[in-house]
């Protein structure tokens, strides 16, 4: 049976994230599953929300003292782990935090294919968050497109493109103006209405169940 193509009639679950975003790390395995359970009911859309940018952007050092402190309580209410390899790049200290990279990254997945842009911005997350993987290095997301089937030589040219930093650059301002407060929020939209459905991490079952009144409200 061939995969249910999202079109323009399925509501859509708008999940504002961003790739530096721990919580987020915590939620996107949520995401998932109500990619796989809502199939064919909502369209998931991921928009990145730039949440380190300007003068923010420096080594993790300048914030690991922040970091290293709540991955316990992240771990403890999401259930994700943080891999030690992780938490060296943490104490060593010098990788710097950019949240344009890998907005980049998951933009120039999207170009090619949108309906698993979710899953791909997970796997983002986890070779960042698991193996410490080096976010600013094109490299570092060969392995996570071609996963998927493209071609690695075409993604790293889409990658390069001023076009895929212009239009991450948009997705960051329309974020803002929706007026996100922090990341994760997920909001559904249907039609030209839009409802927040969460602020922050929600276990499954309880975002599932926000999930399906909304819909049930909005029909």
């Amino acid at each position: 049976m061939p995969p249910i193509q999202p079109t323009l009639e399925l509501p859509e679950l708008l999940y504002l994230f961003d790739p530096l975003c721990g919580w987020c790390y915590g939620m996107s395995p949520v995401i998932q599953r109500v990619r796989q359970e809502f199939a064919g009911r909502v369209e998931v859309s991921v928009l990145c929300g730039g949440m380190v940018m300007g003068e923010q952007v420096g080594p993790i050092r300048d914030d690991w003292d922040y970091i290293s402190g709540a991955l316990a309580q992240v771990e403890r209410v999401t259930g994700v782990q943080f891999g030690e390899a992780f938490r060296a790049v943490g104490a060593e200290g010098s990788r710097v935090q950019d949240s344009a990279p890998p907005s980049w990254a998951i933009s120039a997945f999207r170009h090619f294919n949108q309906p698993d842009t979710a899953n791909f911005a997970h796997d983002v997350q986890v070779a960042y968050f698991r193996d410490g993987a080096d976010l600013n290095e094109p490299k570092t997301y060969l392995p996570l497109a071609t996963a998927y089937g493209l071609d690695g030589a075409e993604f790293l040219r889409q990658l390069a493109l001023p076009e895929t930093a212009q239009a991450t650059q948009q997705e960051f301002a329309a974020v803002a103006k929706i007026g996100v407060q922090g990341f994760p929020t997920t909001i559904l939209r249907v039609g030209n209405q839009g409802y927040v459905l969460a602020r922050g991490y929600q276990p499954y079952e309880t975002f599932a169940d926000g999930l399906t009144q909304a819909l049930e409200q909005a029909g």
